[in-house]
């Protein structure tokens, strides 16, 4: 069984590096040049490291064009409408059961590739990255060294 998992891993690590090792494709020769510049200081992103990340061609869209903030705007509105007509805390409950119900996705609602959090329902039961699974949780408790180290 170790031997069809380190296979597996290689696998893994060989279909990751050829992903990273991809030729992006070329650009412009204007565009090329200086793209931090020609956006200005609006286009930087938070990346999910916490540092700020350059959108290529993407200017920062005003705020009153932002759909969550206008939608968090108009949520706060109402709820102050309703606590006036004495209705607020019917208004927060529905509203609560409304974003978990639209928070939920149906798995035909899932991306090409993406993996779904339960093995189950994926593809030969395959497990997302960081997964405890059985094996390495009996282990653990026995204070077993894992199988490779």
């Amino acid at each position: 069984m170790a031997a069809a998992v380190e296979r597996r891993l290689a696998e893994f690590r060989a279909a990751r590096g050829s992903v990273a090792a991809a030729p992006r494709p070329a650009e412009p020769p204007g565009k090329a040049a200086a793209p931090e510049a020609a956006e200005g200081p609006r286009a930087a992103a938070v990346g999910p490291g916490g540092g700020a990340q350059v959108r290529p061609g993407a200017a920062a869209a005003p705020v009153w064009a932002r759909p969550l903030l206008l939608k968090v705007l108009l949520w706060a509105v109402l709820l102050a409408l309703f606590v006036e007509l004495e209705l607020g805390l019917p208004y927060f409950i529905l509203s609560l059961l409304y974003w978990m119900y639209a928070g939920t996705r149906g798995p035909a609602e899932r991306r090409p590739g993406e993996l779904s959090a339960y093995s189950v329902f994926n593809p030969g039961c395959a497990a997302i990255a960081g997964t405890l699974t059985a094996e390495q949780l009996e282990r653990e408790l026995h204070y077993r060294p894992a199988a490779g180290r």
